[in-house]
């Protein structure tokens, strides 16, 4: 008696993804259209209702100024997420230099950008940063790039293992063969297939990218105010935090959160795609 194959299905995404999805969406309309969530503005002044507690009118509370929170967390989220895009891209643009012209050249080439990657890569990411701050002076532009700065030598190390690895591959050697130039080689082959694994990890470090830009700006050396990115919020609410926890609480709440739902995708997309070689 034969018996027929069912066809396999796709595992559904857990209740977890698909919270940490809706968090993402949630984001990404607060940073490209704030409006629709909220209709205050994150500068309006009341001196009237000051550090008052979270209520109904109120969800996430007032600061010193009497200006709603939870606005101010919303209209926030244009500059903690685009630092963290733009730290994330910045870090993998020199990523991919420096592990495509390494694992490429080999040799000499290899040997010498290796090293500097790995020195890079031992000194201290918040340092790194607290340098490039103290040079060029805090803005929005800096984080981006201390940020990023900070976190490609990890990212250069990935892209270069990942090189290694599918240059090594058949299908490489195949194309090769056949009369493809090298640029189409590379172009059409080896890129594709060496970033595919690295589009996970690179998801995860927009979270991370978000958490290292709240705590420069928690230190006093990220976007100056009267900005709202979240760390700023944490800044500010640092001076009340014994009289009034919401300042600190609910913004730190939602970076942590936001975080979390970040890399529960990447963690997601590493599954589904695979790991990338260190």
């Amino acid at each position: 008696m034969t018996t027929l194959a069912l066809p396999r299905m796709r595992s559904l995404p857990s209740a977890g993804t698909v919270l940490a999805l809706l968090v993402v969406v949630f984001v990404l309309v607060a940073a490209v259209a704030p409006g629709l969530l909220t209709d205050r503005s994150p500068t309006a002044i009341d001196l009237h209702n000051t550090l008052q507690p979270p209520s109904w009118r109120h969800p996430f509370g007032t600061d010193d100024a009497g200006r709603d929170l939870l606005t101010r967390v919303i209209h926030g989220s244009r500059q903690s997420l685009g630092i963290g895009l733009g730290a994330t891209a910045l870090a993998f643009l020199i990523a991919v230099l420096l592990g495509f012209t390494a694992a490429l050249a080999g040799g000499i080439v290899d040997g010498a950008i290796t090293r500097v990657i790995e020195v890079a890569f031992a000194f201290p990411a918040l340092l790194l940063g607290l340098l490039i701050i103290a040079i060029r002076g805090p803005s929005l532009a800096t984080a981006i790039v201390a940020v990023g700065i900070g976190s490609a030598p990890g990212y250069a190390r990935m892209v270069r293992g990942q090189v290694l690895a599918v240059r090594q591959a058949g299908f490489i050697e195949a194309a090769a063969a056949l009369g493809h130039s090298r640029f189409a080689v590379i172009r059409q082959h080896l890129f594709p297939n060496a970033m595919r694994p690295l589009v996970a990890v690179l998801t995860l470090g927009v979270g991370q990218s978000i958490v290292w830009a709240a705590g420069l700006s928690f230190l006093g050396l990220g976007v100056p105010p009267p900005s709202s990115e979240w760390g700023a919020l944490l800044d500010a609410g640092r001076l009340h935090i014994t009289t009034s926890w919401w300042l600190e609480i609910l913004p730190g709440l939602v970076i942590v959160l936001v975080a979390l739902s970040v890399t529960s995708l990447g963690r997601t997309l590493q599954n589904r795609l695979g790991g990338a070689s260190q």
